[in-house]
């Protein structure tokens, strides 16, 4: 090894000024995942759609500001989309409610749902479930026509002892015995991907998104594991057969379509939409067009955010056979996509038929067939 010791200062600093040199000439040969996004040579057939195929019902989306927010504005974006319906999760409970459901029938008497939104506040004492349970009968009452379950139930959930609440907590059964009782769905969202409980290195296909998104990253310290969250949901539809459930993000099973054909045939209260997770099954399309025609009668359409902008994906994974296409979000989805191509009685089923099964009140003179 070279001794720079024996060197005089005027050597040392030519060293230094050489290996500066090398560094930087190094550097300009390296790129990072980001900036490195060339268009492709491929020259295939493309088909960029902006506007579904037939009216759908988007049952995923949140509008935080109902009661109050220019509703007519939104509709108007909802028609350059062709979503003739809107399930808004974010509805809240009580007055909140009340207000949000009027807005929304002041602006179109039959576009815009509202699902109420459990308050776990006091959670652990004595009759809680039952009260909770007539709230969401007063909420029903109020226009509400679903229940909505954040994520927060099973992390950060808790009593008034302050232990973490489980999803299938027994405190919880008349809530889901009411829903049952009122024919209206549940649509539950638990846990996260599970790569967000693994290591974040380059064994991680989310490795990416915990860089941009570091806040999604979770541990065995932030209480209950992805596999304990995951069987407490299935423990939950298995023990309330009356409810019909809708899993959020088909239950993170997107990337296992096996298993979760297996679930399906389980238990028959259990349906799936596929808010935040059309990129794994636009990586699939032969796979997941098989899935899509063997359990038609149990997908929902569901987007999550609204950024009107993202549809597109959406529209061109579902109805075109385009290969090769890329997802909107780089940080969430790096492989592109490649359309399943479902048949229209599929899509039909999809994108507003199973909604009405399950969701009370829904006009169906909005829809074809």
């Amino acid at each position: 090894m070279m001794n720079i010791s024996n060197f005089k200062p005027v050597y040392i600093a030519a060293l230094l000024l050489f290996s500066q040199c090398s560094m930087a000439q190094n550097d300009k040969g390296r790129i990072d995942f980001e900036t490195y996004n060339p268009p492709s040579s491929l020259v295939v057939p493309e088909h960029v759609l902006t506007r579904a195929k037939f009216p759908f019902i988007d049952v995923h989306n949140h509008q935080g500001n109902m009661p109050s927010q220019n509703l007519k504005a939104l509709l108007s974006e909802m028609d350059k989309l062709n979503m003739r319906t809107m399930v808004n999760l974010s509805g809240r409970s009580g007055d909140f409610l009340t207000l949000a459901v009027k807005n929304a029938k002041q602006a179109d008497p039959n576009r815009l749902i509202v699902f109420a939104n459990l308050t776990f506040s006091g959670i652990g004492e004595t009759g809680w479930g039952q009260k909770a349970a007539q709230q969401l009968e007063e909420d029903v009452k109020s226009g509400a026509q679903g229940l909505k379950i954040f994520k927060n139930l099973g992390f950060s959930v808790k009593d008034n002892a302050g232990n973490l609440i489980r999803v299938d907590d027994p405190a919880l059964d008349p809530v889901w015995a009411k829903c049952a009782q009122l024919k209206i769905p549940v649509l539950i969202h638990t846990a996260d991907p599970k790569q967000f409980w693994d290591e974040a290195n380059e064994q991680n296909e989310r490795w990416l998104e915990l860089l941009t998104q570091p806040g999604r990253k979770r541990s065995k310290s932030d209480g209950f594991s992805w596999e304990e969250l995951i069987q407490q949901q299935h423990n939950l539809i298995r023990k309330h057969p009356e409810t019909n459930f809708i899993i959020a993000h088909f239950g993170w099973y997107a990337n296992n379509l096996d298993q979760l054909g297996k679930l399906l045939n389980t238990y028959p209260n259990m349906n799936v939409e596929f808010g935040a997770i059309i990129a794994e099954l636009g990586r699939q399309p032969r796979r997941a067009k098989l899935f899509f025609e063997k359990y038609q009668d149990r997908i929902l359409f569901g987007k999550d955010s609204w950024v009107p902008s993202e549809y597109s994906t959406y529209f061109r994974v579902l109805e075109t056979e385009d290969e090769y296409f890329p997802y909107h979000k780089k940080y969430h989805a790096y492989w592109k996509m490649y359309g399943i191509g479902l048949s229209d009685d599929v899509l039909k089923k999809i994108y507003y038929k199973n909604a009405i099964r399950l969701i009370p009140g829904i006009d169906k003179t909005q829809f074809p067939d």
